[in-house]
């Protein structure tokens, strides 16, 4: 039973690193580049939902819960065209740069959103709301247990995922972006705006990411501004795991993840969950380069 009540953790913790695994590839997929400033975003989004609990809670004078929709909203909308803003200052000037430049710009990004966070909140653990997030849980047999929380982030996490997949697959602008992900020149042609395309990428990818961030934060309780740093890094691997630049393999590659490190945290010491994953990283470089899903490289649309 043991091994089934790490699955279920595994695959929580794999939800989180799916969705944010998702805007590492999608910025990849369209414009190969590596937005290391994603996991700060994502950090961000757990600071602003922070800020707008415990103004919604002094503005209702309660602790309901049902502010937390409302408050995911806003961050989501400030974090995705926070993104939306990154990529206009610190990638758009540097598209026809080659692959360092934005890279290292990706990393000023970063720092710079890493140290705001520190400065205006300071650098302890900050924690949200007591009594804000639904307590208790439901035991199986065996006596594993899933939490009511658990499910909660599952079921919104599988949900954005599922959209997202969708979007992508079903949908005109979703079909512009995957084709803007093999050429942009024939794209172009085809009457596709490219610009904004890639706006669309940064809207969504941090947009989901600020999601995720408010969602981790819920979930545990407490963070700090290196929130971003630890949880992005581990969707980072996620999404070369599954197939960078896939949006199905960052999934994989999410879920994955959370198994194997849960799995070996729970059967082995918590102390070896990083060095599994980036164990994990070494080998699928060695021997699949592209990643489990392999990355599409000649589509039809």
């Amino acid at each position: 039973m043991q091994f089934i009540q790490q699955m279920i953790n595994g695959i929580t913790i794999g939800a989180f690193y799916s969705l944010v695994a998702l805007g590492y590839t999608m910025v990849y997929g369209v414009l190969k580049l590596i937005n290391f400033a994603h996991g700060d975003l994502f950090m961000w989004g757990a600071y602003l939902g922070l800020t707008g609990l415990n103004v919604a809670l002094g503005l209702l004078a309660n602790d309901t819960p049902w502010v937390i929709l409302p408050v995911i909203i806003l961050v989501m909308i400030t974090v995705a065209l926070g993104g939306v803003l990154v990529d206009r200052v610190a990638y758009k000037p540097l598209r026809s740069a080659g692959r360092l430049a934005p890279v290292i710009s990706a990393l000023g990004v970063a720092f710079i959103l890493q140290s705001l966070a520190r400065n205006l909140y300071g650098a302890s653990w900050r924690t949200y709301p007591h009594g804000i997030t639904p307590s208790g849980g439901i035991v199986l047999a065996g006596g594993v247990r899933i939490g009511i929380m658990q499910i909660i982030v599952l079921v919104a996490c599988f949900l954005l995922m599922g959209a997202l997949y969708l979007f992508t697959q079903r949908t005109r602008l979703g079909t512009a972006m995957r084709a803007v992900s093999l050429d942009h020149d024939t794209s172009r042609l085809m009457g596709i705006n490219v610009d904004r395309i890639i706006a669309v990428v940064f809207l969504i990818g941090p947009g989901l990411g600020g999601v995720a961030g408010m969602i981790v934060a819920l979930y545990y309780g407490s963070f700090d501004f290196t929130l971003g740093w630890t949880f992005g890094l581990k969707a980072f691997i996620a999404a070369i795991l599954g197939g960078i630049g896939n949006i199905p393999g960052a999934m994989l590659g999410g879920m994955m993840l959370g198994i194997i490190e849960t799995l070996g945290s729970g059967y082995l010491s918590p102390q070896w969950k990083d060095v599994i994953a980036y164990a994990i990283l070494i080998i699928i470089l060695i021997f699949r380069p592209t990643g489990l899903l392999g990355e599409r490289v000649a589509e039809k649309v």
